[in-house]
């Protein structure tokens, strides 16, 4: 798949070359500069459609994979409050009783 991608972001650079070049030399006369001008601005979305390809995701949008990673943290932070909020309620490994809690509630009261 990456192969894939880097060759047809190598046809498209090369493709945005041809169209500049195409514009800038449609730009160089006077009459033709309103066809030239907006094939400059096509040539110039072709380079970047191109250089994204080349790129990994995580380069391309940064601040979605930060979004991603950051909603993984917090899934990850409350799994783990949910496990330890758990292990507090236990004593030794088994959930104590009322009446356990009520009799720990005032031996600490005394």
């Amino acid at each position: 798949m990456r192969v894939l991608r880097a060759l047809l972001g190598s046809l498209l650079w090369i493709l945005a070359c041809v169209v500049t070049l195409v514009g800038a030399l449609l730009s160089v006369t006077i009459i033709l500069a309103p066809v030239g001008i907006p094939l400059l601005f096509l040539a110039r979305r072709l380079f970047q459609s191109s250089m994204a390809l080349f790129l990994p995701r995580a380069l391309r949008h940064p601040a979605q994979e930060l979004g991603k990673k950051g909603r993984d943290a917090v899934q990850d932070a409350g799994k783990k409050a949910r496990k330890t909020t758990k292990k507090k309620n236990r004593l030794w490994g088994r959930k104590r009783s009322w009446f356990d809690r009520l009799v720990e509630g005032v031996l600490q009261a005394f």
